[in-house]
């Protein structure tokens, strides 16, 4: 695992534009989940996820056009590396989570995201070179603690996984697909810059989305006329924010530092949604998520100097 990082544009120290787009990005996510519980409330989940998807392409169609800029073809088999990074980052991957969500509880959902940072360090130790220093684990797993500490202990009391095993496998499995994608972006961001590629795997995403969402609209007689202004919000949000302007920043920062420094911010979500919640509920915000928000930043702070 002591292998020396081949990548020549990775140092040890996280840039700072790289920190804030990485901070920036886990904020969307973080306000995605009440996003995407206000949007479920009167839209089917796939046609949520490919209404999202495309609102997002649109925005990177309307980027790309604007710039003058036209995306590379390298190739078949680089194509079939965008399309398979397109399953692991946009379509297959919102497809899984927010269908295993609704047959799963939300304490296993969100004890099971504690995972994906861990994922993306195997991960990038096994395909890309980076090291796992004692750092980087200590860090992590810093991290980690801080995450269980702001959902407190009656997740951890609340976890069941009897009746819930389809749940908690579809949730699962779209985590660690997210670690792949985390991985395989930065290998392919040497021949794209990061809004080519995510503009990338968001078109292909949205094209077989589409028929799906058609299919799940057919079968449902649901008819999108029927769906309410706040439903429409929440969409809009999903796709111009989390879809579009996150995953874009998520991507920028993986060009300038190493997937394992990347992923750990992920931890960084359960402490935002936590305050973003309590603070549109107009809830107290209470001692275990200030205690763990600054475990989790200490966890990151030794990651990066990992």
């Amino acid at each position: 695992m002591m292998k020396k990082d081949p990548n020549p544009d990775v140092g040890n120290k996280v840039p700072l534009p790289a920190k804030l787009a990485l901070m920036a990005a886990c904020l969307f996510w973080a306000v995605s989940f009440i996003a995407t519980k206000t949007a479920l409330a009167s839209i089917p989940p796939l046609t949520v996820v490919t209404l999202r998807l495309l609102i997002s392409s649109l925005c990177f169609l309307v980027w790309l056009l604007a710039r003058g800029k036209k995306i590379p073809y390298h190739g078949p088999a680089w194509l079939g590396k965008l399309f398979l990074l397109s399953l692991f980052g946009t379509g297959l991957h919102y497809g899984l989570q927010t269908i295993g969500i609704q047959y799963t509880t939300a304490s296993n959902a969100s004890l099971y995201a504690v995972t994906g940072p861990i994922s993306i360090t195997i991960i990038a130790a096994l395909f890309l070179g980076e090291r796992i220093t004692w750092k980087k684990a200590a860090g992590i797993a810093c991290a980690m603690v801080g995450v269980l500490v702001v959902l407190g202990i009656d997740t951890l009391k609340n976890f069941q996984l009897k009746g819930n095993l389809l749940g908690d496998l579809l949730v699962f499995v779209s985590i660690f697909m997210w670690g792949i994608f985390t991985v395989m972006s930065k290998g392919m961001t040497r021949k794209l810059s990061a809004v080519e590629l995510t503009a990338s795997v968001t078109f292909m995403g949205t094209l077989y989305m589409l028929p799906l969402g058609w299919i799940e609209l057919s079968r449902s007689s649901f008819s999108l006329a029927s769906i309410t202004l706040e439903g429409w919000a929440a969409v809009a949000f999903l796709g111009v924010t989390c879809s579009f302007l996150a995953t874009l920043l998520y991507v920028l920062a993986l060009e300038r530092t190493e997937s394992q420094k990347v992923g750990v911010y992920l931890y960084t979500i359960p402490p935002m949604t936590y305050i973003v919640a309590a603070l549109y509920l107009k809830e107290t915000i209470g001692l275990s998520l200030l205690l763990g928000s600054v475990i989790v930043m200490a966890g990151v702070y030794l990651t990066e100097k990992g």
